[in-house]
């Protein structure tokens, strides 16, 4: 056998039983609900208990970020949809249709985090067209990372019971 047959059998290649996987899944969700529209989540805290320049500053980081965020998907927003909808269909048809186990797994990263990325495009065009400040952009910001969150249980949730059909499948199969 040579050394690359040596590699993949020492280290399990299949995303489900890679412990790889488990960790930039928890890596992922933990990232995505930190960081609403990339501002992290401990400034709107701050925010909220000092006020002040602390408030200033979420509400200046906030609003810089949304305007890039718009500017973005205003200049290239259809490019970036049909794009992203090539991406996602050729993973789950990969996956799901043709069996790929890479492919599932990267489609069940993939298709919530789709979900949180329109979310935060909306929240983005609520605080352009809105202005909103101050304590009632903590909440959307709070609101927010909350959906977020529970987006991640469940596609956490859904993948785990995929991946354990899938490690029991095989293992039988074996």
């Amino acid at each position: 056998m040579d050394l690359g047959g040596r590699i993949f059998e020492l280290i399990d290649m299949r995303s489900f039983s890679n412990l790889w996987y488990w960790i930039a899944l928890a890596a992922l969700w933990s990232s995505i609900s930190h960081f609403v529209l990339g501002v992290p989540y401990d400034m709107v805290g701050r925010a909220r208990r000092h006020g002040g320049q602390a408030m200033e500053d979420l509400n200046a980081l906030v609003h810089i970020k949304t305007r890039r965020t718009l500017m973005v998907f205003d200049t290239s927003g259809v490019w970036i949809v049909a794009f992203l909808s090539f991406l996602v269909t050729l993973v789950l048809v990969s996956g799901f249709w043709f069996g790929v186990e890479f492919a599932q797994a990267t489609g069940l990263l993939l298709c919530p985090l789709t979900l949180v990325g329109w979310m935060r495009l909306n929240l983005s065009r609520r605080i352009a067209t809105q202005g909103i400040h101050g304590p009632d952009l903590c909440n959307a910001i709070t609101r927010n990372r909350f959906y977020t969150q529970l987006i991640g249980m469940a596609a956490v949730f859904v993948t785990s019971l995929w991946g354990m059909y899938q490690n029991m499948s095989i293992g039988a199969v074996h």
